[in-house]
């Protein structure tokens, strides 16, 4: 009876010890904001002109972009894990608490990023992995260390940020080149479409990174992360950036519709996203407070989702 208990009670150690152990590697890879990043790179995929719902390819590519996300994302713990753990926020991650070694959390990128950029390359073509794998690189390696050094990291980590929609589109064209044309069933259209996406997520970023800084500008100042534009911390200065990126989304958030990709109701839609995004930038600016650029950062939060799916559903 003794030895039955025994073997039972080892399984369920060990059961429990496999079931910390994959969320664990499930929080390094951040999968939650992983699967944000992804989702912009499917949808841009299915605005290509021409590409239809091949369940196969969409859930191939899926899974290539949270193995190359949650690689730079891993890698970005691995190397902040000392600042992490002066954070309230992030000092309960994997590594670092301790809980995992540094040297297994780069294995552990290794080997997702490698498998991630294949798949690219496999199923799809060689430009979207070469796109990843430079996204990923420029994330993990230029982005994360000059956090620590200047405030320009914002927008640095706006290009790798941006990336998935150019992948995305890339992943279903084969082509970088903006000013090709694309022959879809004799009809001709431009591979602007994949960068304009590209420039209106690149812009967003800036309020909606801003904001998350203004609201944690604390801890980031204990852990020597230097990400608003103002060295004296929250500021009218940031809150007049966060302004001025978010008009310029107004004009670039027009160009799908300019350039053939969706229709009139997904303009509307985009349109009003784009204003409400102002106006949340601009009472940022008169009230100067967290409560405000709490609301800046929730805003920016689900205009991704209502933008892209707006254009995926309105597309031409």
């Amino acid at each position: 009876m003794k030895s039955l208990t025994g073997e039972l009670n080892t399984e369920n150690h060990t059961s429990l010890r496999l079931t910390l152990k994959v969320k664990d590697y499930l929080q390094l890879t951040k999968f939650t904001l992983s699967f944000t990043v992804v989702f912009s790179c499917v949808i841009c995929y299915l605005l290509v002109p021409g590409i239809v719902y091949d369940w196969t390819r969409i859930i191939l590519l899926f899974v290539a972009g949270m193995l190359v996300t949650g690689s730079a994302n891993t890698i970005n713990q691995a190397a902040e894990r000392e600042t992490d753990a002066l954070m309230k926020r992030t000092a309960a991650r994997p590594v670092a608490s301790g809980r995992m070694s540094a040297n297994e959390a780069y294995g552990f990128a290794f080997i997702t990023g490698f498998a991630g950029v294949w798949m690219m390359y496999v199923f799809f073509n060689a430009e979207s992995a070469l796109l990843s794998l430079i996204s990923l690189l420029l994330y993990a390696f230029v982005y994360t260390p000059l956090k620590k050094v200047n405030s320009l990291a914002v927008l640095v980590g706006a290009f790798p940020g941006a990336l998935p929609c150019l992948i995305g589109w890339v992943a279903g064209t084969g082509i970088i080149n903006p000013f090709a044309t694309l022959d879809v069933l004799g009809q001709q259209y431009t591979n602007m479409g994949g960068w304009a996406l590209f420039a209106l997520q690149f812009l967003w970023q800036f309020p909606h990174f801003w904001a998350i800084a203004w609201v944690a500008h604390t801890d980031y100042s204990k852990a020597g992360f230097k990400l608003l534009p103002s060295d004296k911390g929250p500021t009218r200065f940031t809150a007049l950036q966060a302004i001025i990126y978010a008009v310029l989304m107004v004009p670039v958030g027009m160009l799908p519709y300019e350039l053939g990709i969706s229709g009139q109701v997904s303009l509307f839609v985009v349109l009003v996203c784009n204003l409400f995004i102002v106006f949340q930038c601009v009472r940022l600016y008169i009230e100067m407070d967290v409560k405000a650029a709490r609301r800046v950062m929730f805003s920016s939060y689900i205009y991704l989702p209502i933008v892209l799916l707006a254009l995926l559903a309105d597309k031409m």
